[in-house]
């Protein structure tokens, strides 16, 4: 196995509390949130808010939510994934986040294949995901079988069919 095949190794895994952290400082970091400049950049994530946020997204992650947090091989936070309906589209957008430490080793693309199994097996039919427009993600998104389905001068709407 070469290099890049065992770096690109990632398990998925419900975070439990005392975990989130971790995603307080992938918020925080502005090259990781850099492809979210569009929308604000960096997102507060203050502990006073993690209860609620966990509660929603882990505890009772109703209408269809999933999230999950991404392990490498050796067992360290890598990255996040998860999907939540979004009324607007009337279908689930994706969220793919690899912490920028991490990237450039296959974790985004190993991720989007992770999260495009677990809404398969979760029976959703079809995954979106709305990107800024000059979110190089984008062109991952495409590789792995996303297609446009618009764009505005801010975004690119793309759509996968998960059958």
């Amino acid at each position: 196995m070469n290099m890049n095949q065992n770096s690109a190794k990632l398990t998925l895994y419900v975070p439990e509390y005392r975990d989130l952290w971790f995603r307080q400082r992938m918020l925080a970091d502005e090259e990781t949130m850099s492809y979210n400049h569009a929308w604000g950049g960096t997102v507060p994530f203050p502990e006073e808010d993690w209860q609620d946020w966990y509660d929603f997204w882990v505890v009772n992650p109703e209408d269809g939510r999933i999230y999950r947090f991404l392990k490498d091989a050796s067992g360290e936070f890598v990255g996040e994934i998860a999907y939540h309906p979004d009324p607007e589209l009337q279908a689930c957008i994706a969220n793919v986040i690899i912490y920028a430490p991490f990237r450039g080793r296959g974790y985004g693309s190993r991720a989007l294949d992770l999260l495009c199994a677990l809404a398969a097996d979760n029976g959703l039919t079809c995954l979106y995901d709305d990107i800024a427009i000059d979110n190089p993600a984008a062109d991952m998104f495409l590789r792995h079988g996303f297609r446009e389905e618009s764009r505005t001068e801010e975004k690119i709407i793309l759509r996968k069919d998960l059958h």
